[in-house]
């Protein structure tokens, strides 16, 4: 038992780096290598010609099916009910994982279809075999290619605006000014006529919320700055953009009208139905 546990547990880091990432929480990730490991336990080793790339298989099907059923039951939002596993979360772990992976690349992932992200992750994540990833998902190698390749091109985005790099200059210069609460910063991105638009769903108003001048976004941004800290740069319907992550899923997403190396305006959008139609990408 000892050596089948050591086994195991030399495999335990990549096993549950990959589960994060195909599922995006912490919890689960725990659950689907804890269920590797009880198959593993009750399987003879001498049944198994390759340790890893069993307990790889089996930890992508339980992932699989996961996201399979996450796509078929969608969570309903209850405001002021916590999520079933809150009382297993444990924010700190979830930030240090989030951190290794990027907030903006987990709220892509969670776009694809289950099975393209699975093939997507391990594969360019964690070089697997399209051969081997193939008999995970029922396909055959060349239909997993082609799921890979679809959610490559979702990830990185299709054709982005011309003047990429300087929008997205304009925009890290944002956020980073309204992280650490710059006066000044704010001031000189800021267009003197700049509107920003927020949807209703950002709070704390009931009603959609708009602000208009320089000074009034500017105290708006600084306001927001414990959002900011918790946000960063994407593609966000192939322009740069910020997006806000709350508990590892898309909580408010920043479009940017950019005119030069002003801001122009700024639209908040937090309506579960429109984040769920926005394009989102990873700026590489």
């Amino acid at each position: 038992m000892d050596a089948l546990t050591e086994r195991f547990e030399r495999e335990r880091p990549r096993l549950r780096a990959a589960a994060y990432r195909m599922l995006g929480s912490a919890a689960e990730a725990d659950d689907a290598v804890q269920e590797a490991w009880l198959r593993f336990h009750r399987t003879s080793a001498a049944e198994i010609d390759n340790v890893p790339a069993w307990l790889t298989t089996v930890v992508a099907r339980v992932c699989l099916s996961a996201l399979r059923a996450r796509r078929n039951h969608p969570e309903e939002a209850l405001d002021g009910q916590p999520e079933p596993d809150d009382e297993r979360r444990d924010p700190a772990q979830e930030a240090e994982l989030a951190d290794e992976v990027g907030l903006a690349l987990l709220v892509v992932l969670d776009t694809l279809a289950p099975a393209e992200r699975v093939a997507f992750v391990l594969h360019d994540m964690f070089a697997v075999p399209f051969d081997e990833i193939a008999p995970m998902l029922g396909k055959t190698p060349a239909a997993t290619r082609q799921l890979a390749s679809r959610a490559r091109r979702r990830v990185k985005g299709g054709t982005a605006a011309e003047d990429l790099p300087r929008r997205r200059k304009v925009v890290e210069a944002f956020l980073a000014a309204s992280r650490g609460g710059d006066f000044e910063a704010l001031l000189a991105l800021l267009d003197p006529e700049v509107v920003l638009h927020a949807d209703r769903f950002v709070g704390p108003s009931p009603a959609p919320i708009v602000l208009r001048g320089v000074e009034s976004v500017r105290r708006g941004a600084i306001l927001a700055s414990e959002r900011a800290r918790a946000s960063e740069l994407a593609l966000v319907d192939g322009a740069p953009g910020l997006l806000m992550v709350r508990e590892g899923r898309l909580a408010v997403v920043l479009a940017f009208q950019v005119d030069g190396d002003r801001i122009k305006g700024i639209e908040v959008i937090a309506d579960p139905d429109r984040l769920a139609k926005l394009e989102l990408a990873v700026i590489g």
